[in-house]
């Protein structure tokens, strides 16, 4: 009955508590704006019910005594249950480990599980009021109740009242203490009630007190006696009838075990089973009790989990690797950090971060620390690095605790700072030295691959000449062995050059004319073209390299103000073993070192900050300058001021002064440190190659170059020679160029000594600041030796360019067509550069040519071998400057294909020029025009007509005839300089002839004269050549005609007209000449004879007038025999048959046969024998004749007379 009242009295109780908690929520609702949450277990974690179902169906149904919550860590179990238990009806007891930390050093498993086992009975039984645990033999403080002070008073009457007794015992033993028996004697009577039953009362509460003793153990001095099991059995099977009491004492019916998983003790799980059997079986426990367990998944092998709860059921985590990001947003949100705070980051680090109470808990811990760390409001602090800090303070406690204290495994990274700049740095150098080393090795290499390139090109000129050749000579050079062939310098016109003279080994010199070989060796590309791309490709190199080692240089000076990660990514081979302290969640730490979010500014995070105070970085430069140790240049100084005023006075005029950061705070405020900066540059300008490192780290890192710069220039007369003849010349001139005032920068540009060193250097300066406002280039009023060097900057380019601060040079005007004014066509560019960048009308470019026009002349057009194909524009536009020397004039000229049309568009000086070099018109307007001038030079003239493609041109159109034109028809009949080819056109070209020959004319140009007939015949033409037979004969062989019709105006012998014989008239004006001879000298002139015969033969002139001795002469001395028959078969009218037979004697046979006698010659058949043998019959010299056939042959058979 009691305990059915004492039921329902706590099911009114629960009842009113959650009516008072709704009402309380109604008149306080919570805030969502508040900075902090609690990470207690909430109650609201099962709004859908789905868990509060399964629970439900667990505690109520009869079967189920042992019910499992499974799920990760972290996934909300414990707000399920607490979700849960809000609205459960019946008692609970919450038995929760997770404030129990197993000792790491633990003896063994034993008193492990021991300690737990203590854990959960001490939650067990000291979570019920020991007022209803009274015979329990686990003693525990009572506190009084509202009976107590009743009991306190019976107590006290029951003392009172023994007393009273025992004083009256004398009469109680007599009697006399209870007489009489009535009313009256009531305090005697009472004392005596009263004390029997305090008596009474105090025995009883001894007796029920007993049955909570126990004997654990007997001390006797030093010795002490227990039980065996007193260490070795489970504390809870060895207290289970304090645990069946516990239940039987209490109304407890669902029992909560949290975090018991921890241990990884399934036995634990085991004794807690075995336990509610017993309870559940124990008869004097009249309700159903149930555990109800929140574990992991995996504390459980296989299905053993299936065996030992009768319930399970899963929770489905809220937060995982996943979906941990949505949750870091929304603490973000609450504290308004999502402005500041980088989302990247907060997706990255989500990933490692899978506890929504660690989560919630570094967020509470942000929004103190931002509070007392940003009390001004000034929002300096990264945000981030806040965050990471707190991450790092959470994950790995310990550590965090450690590094306060300089300790632990982060402070041991840090540490390591100066070891990973001493590896940057030594790697740095190396590469630096390898560059270097590489740089010589190129610049060795360049005249190598110079030399194979001629070797190449000398190879296939050799294999044209013939195998004896020994020596060469081009253009009257000295001569060249062929060994040394490819070592001439310069080396193209060996390649260019068509004819060449060449020497054997037998001494003898012959000319040859060569093909040409660069087509040969590279169809593609020229000797030139293949010469500037390896200077090009050494050049590139060279700037590459130096450009790295400018690189690297200024690694260096960084490396110590690097940030950290950056810093260990210099040596990433070394950042393996950097995190071996932090075994667990190891690539959380590795994540926020090297990202960077973790690194020496820690210190600004985790206290507080007072003004004055120096940090770790400066205390350790302030003891290095104390030892006399001069850190690096770069060394991380924190707060400068507070440094400076540490430092002595004298540390400003030594090496410890040239830090960076100290030098910033210095210039920073040249009024107050006027002395300590005087000190700084007399210290530079004393010592500077010891100071030159820490220049070059300050032009990395520096704040105030400008100043300094400008300071030094000004304190030290001879800064700038210094600086720019050290091997940092580079550096410093960077410095200077950039960080000058304009004023100043002007200034030294009249000194010389920085723009030619900025104009020779300008690609690495460039290298050094890309960046860098071409204004101030300009103001040191340099031309720009490399355009295409500077190319990797077009803004800077164009800019020089525009202002005409660029040197004239091929590769330089390329650039301009090509990059500035938009150009495309390269060909046109190298072909006809001028004509090219004409007609684009560039007039920043047109004023550049025109300021240095001759060098433009000397260093492009000349030094392009293809430019000859100039418009005639062009070529006269430069031929009428007066600004040009005449020898670059008559390179360029010579090198065009295009002519100049008239003579007079050119000044009078460079006529003679265009003639020698042929690049007039060939027309006779020209050449008359020439002719014409003052200074004339025939041997100009001559040279210019004697060439082929000249005369062919001339040639086309005729020798203008007008009297005008005398001097040239004139010039050209007495060029006695003119080769006989061209000689003999020209002459064949003059429209009249002349009447004498010209004095001093060579034999073979009078021959051609003759030939041509450009002399008329007369005696005085005749009588001119004099001196030469030969010519005479050929005038009169030129003009047999006249001669025929005229003879007597020459008295020619008969010799004479012998040798006219011999030339190659017609035989009619051969037979009109041997007319006007004697030719009964034939008989004793047999040569004559022999000329005449067949000439008369062919002609049938003069035969039918022969005498017999002539005609005999003629015969016998003509040929051939055909020639001879048929003379005799014409005269034989006035030969005698003796004169016959003789002559016929004089015939070869079968001729001579033609006699008397027994034989029968054989003669052809042909027409002249057979008019031979006729009349041979009709003077009877032959008997007769006749036609033979044979098989194979036809001849004609004599047949003689026999005597």
């Amino acid at each position: 009955m009691k305990s059915r009242t004492t039921s329902v009295l706590r099911w009114i109780s629960v009842q009113l508590g959650r009516a008072a908690t709704f009402l309380d929520k109604l008149t306080h609702p919570s805030s969502g704006g508040s900075k902090f949450i609690d990470l207690a277990p909430t109650d609201e974690a099962d709004k859908e019910g789905v868990y509060a179902e399964a629970l439900n169906f667990a505690t109520n149904n009869e079967r189920v005594f042992n019910i499992a919550l499974t799920g990760p860590y972290g996934s909300g179990k414990s707000s399920i249950i607490k979700s849960f238990l809000k609205l459960y009806p019946r008692p609970v007891l919450n038995i929760s480990l997770a404030a129990f930390v197993p000792g790491v050093d633990a003896a063994s498993k034993g008193v492990h599980r021991q300690e737990i086992e203590r854990s959960i009975l001490q939650q067990m039984l000291y979570g019920a009021d020991a007022n209803r645990l009274p015979l329990s033999r686990f003693k525990r403080i009572r506190s009084p109740g509202f009976w107590s002070i009743f009991k306190t008073l019976f107590i006290l009457i029951g003392v009172a009242a023994t007393a009273y007794v025992l004083l009256n015992r004398q009469t109680i033993i007599d009697g006399a203490f209870f007489s009489p028996l009535a009313v009256s004697n009531w305090l005697h009577l009472g004392s005596i009630a009263l004390v029997g039953l305090f008596l009474w009362m105090t025995i009883h509460h001894f007796y029920v007190a007993s049955f909570g003793l126990s004997l654990k153990s007997i001390s006797l001095k030093d010795i002490e006696i227990k039980p065996a099991s007193d260490t070795g059995e489970s504390i809870l099977n060895r207290h289970l009838d304090e645990i069946i009491y516990f239940f039987q004492s209490t109304d407890y019916e669902l029992v909560v075990v949290e975090d018991l998983d921890r241990f990884n003790d399934a036995d634990i799980f085991v004794t807690l089973r075995e336990i509610n059997s017993l309870v559940n079986a124990n008869a004097g426990v009249k309700r159903q009790i149930r555990f109800l367990y929140a574990l992991r998944d995996d504390m459980f092998v296989n299905t053993d989990r299936t065996k030992f709860f009768e319930f399970i059921i899963p929770v489905i985590p809220i937060i995982n690797a996943s979906n941990s990001i949505d949750m870091v947003l929304d603490q973000g949100k609450r504290l308004a950090l999502i402005e500041r705070l980088d989302r990247q980051f907060l997706r990255e680090v989500s990933r490692y971060l899978s506890d929504l109470r660690l989560i919630t808990n570094i967020f509470n811990e942000y929004a103190i620390y931002v509070a007392n760390l940003e009390a001004d409001d000034q929002n300096l602090l990264d945000a981030n690095k806040l965050l990471a800090v707190l991450i790092y303070k959470n994950v790995y406690p310990k550590d965090f605790e450690d590094l306060h204290r300089g300790q632990g495994n982060l402070a041991k990274i840090l540490a390591r700072h100066d070891e990973f700049v001493a590896r940057g740095e030594a790697a740095h150098r190396s590469e630096i030295a390898a560059l270097e080393q590489r740089t010589v090795v190129a610049e060795r290499q360049t005249p190598a691959d110079l030399r194979e390139l001629n070797q190449i090109y000398a190879m296939a000129r050799i294999e044209q000449l013939p195998e004896n050749t020994t020596h060469l000579n081009v253009d009257g050079q000295p001569w060249i062995a062929l060994q040394q062939l490819s070592e001439q310098d310069p080396f193209e016109p060996w390649i260019s050059a068509g004819r060449f003279t060449y020497r054997t080994v037998q001494g003898y010199n012959q000319q040859v004319q060569l093909a040409d070989i660069e087509d040969k060796v590279d169809p593609q590309r020229t000797y030139s073209q293949r010469r500037d791309e390896i200077l090009e490709k050494s050049n590139a190199g060279k700037l590459e390299n130096q450009r790295r080692i400018a690189e690297l240089r200024s690694a260096i000076a960084k490396l110590r103000t690097m940030k950290f990660n950056e810093l260990f990514r210099v040596s990433p081979e070394s950042v393996d073993d950097l995190f071996g302290g932090t075994a667990e969640n190891v690539e959380l730490a590795r994540f926020l070192v090297m990202e960077g979010y973790l690194d020496d500014t820690y210190y600004q995070y985790t206290s507080l900050f007072h003004s004055g105070r120096l940090s770790p970085s400066d205390n350790k430069f302030l003891i290095q300058i104390r030892a006399f140790i001069t850190p690096d240049p770069d060394f991380q100084i924190d707060n400068a001021k507070e440094v400076v005023d540490a430092m002595r006075e004298t540390d400003f005029g030594q090496g410890y002064v040239l830090n960076v950061k100290l030098v910033d705070c210095l210039l920073g405020d040249q009024g107050r440190y006027a002395d300590q900066v005087a000190k700084l540059l007399g210290l530079i300008s004393t010592e500077f190659d010891k100071c030159e490192a820490f220049l070059e780290a300050y032009y990395a890192h520096g704040k105030r170059t400008p100043a300094l710069l400008t300071r030094l220039t000004t304190f030290w007369e001879r800064f700038l020679p210094a600086a720019l003849s050290s091997p940092r010349g580079v550096s410093h001139a960077t410095r200077l160029v950039a960080d000058l005032s304009e004023e100043a920068l002007q200034a030294q540009a009249a000194a010389d000594d920085l723009p030619a060193f900025v104009s020779e250097h300008l690609p690495e300066i460039l290298a050094h600041v890309p960046e860098l406002p071409p204004q101030r280039l300009q103001l040191l009023d340099f031309e720009v030796k490399s355009l295409p060097a500077i190319g990797e900057h077009p803004s800077m380019a164009r800019a020089m360019v525009e202002a005409g601060l660029f040197e004239l040079t091929a590769e330089n005007i390329e650039y301009v067509y090509l990059q500035v004014l938009g150009g495309s066509d390269l060909d046109a560019l190298r072909t006809r550069n001028y004509t090219t960048l004409r007609s684009i009308g560039s007039e920043m470019l047109e004023g550049r040519i025109e300021r240095e026009f001759e060098v433009y002349l000397d260093e492009v057009l000349l030094e392009l071998e293809g430019n000859s194909d100039e418009d005639v524009s062009s070529i006269l536009a430069i031929l009428r400057r007066d600004d040009v020397d005449q020898e670059s004039l008559s390179a360029f000229v010579e090198r065009q294909s295009a002519l100049v049309p008239e003579l007079s568009e050119v000044p009078e000086k460079l006529h003679a020029m265009l003639f020698k070099l042929r690049r007039i018109s060939p027309t006779w307007e020209n050449c008359l025009a020439f002719l014409s001038e003052g200074g004339f030079d025939d041997a100009q003239l001559i040279s210019y007509l004697d060439n082929g493609g000249v005369r062919a041109a001339l040639l086309e159109k005729p020798i203008p005839a007008d009297p005008d034109s005398r001097p040239l028809r004139a010039f050209l009949f007495n060029a006695a300089a003119l080769s006989d080819p061209a000689y003999s056109a020209y002459v064949a070209a003059l429209p009249q002839p002349f009447n004498r020959f010209p004095e001093g004319l060579e034999h073979s140009k009078r021959t051609i004269l003759i030939n041509q007939g450009k002399i008329t015949f007369s005696k005085e033409g005749f009588d001119d050549l004099a001196n030469d037979v030969d010519l005479q004969v050929l005038f009169v062989t030129a003009n047999i005609e006249s001669y025929i019709s005229e003879p007597d105006i020459l008295a020619l012998d008969d010799d004479f007209l012998e040798s006219i014989l011999e030339m190659e008239i017609a035989d009619e004006q051969k037979a009109a000449v041997i007319g006007l001879m004697n030719l009964d000298a034939v008989v004793e002139l047999p040569e004559r004879a022999a000329l005449f015969g067949p000439i008369m033969d062919r002609t049938n002139s003069g035969l039918s007038n022969l005498n017999a001795d002539v005609a005999k002469s003629l015969i016998a001395h003509s040929a051939p025999v055909s020639t001879r028959i048929s003379i005799l078969n014409k005269v034989h009218d006035i030969l005698t048959d003796n004169d016959v037979r003789q002559v016929l004697a004089g015939l070869p046979l079968p001729y001579s046969e033609i006699k008397t006698g027994y034989h029968t010659p054989r003669l052809d058949n042909n027409s002249e024998n057979r008019t031979l043998l006729g009349w041979l019959d009709s003077r009877n010299i032959i008997s007769s004749w006749k036609v033979y056939k044979g098989f194979f042959t036809e001849d004609l058979r004599v047949n003689l007379y026999r005597r």
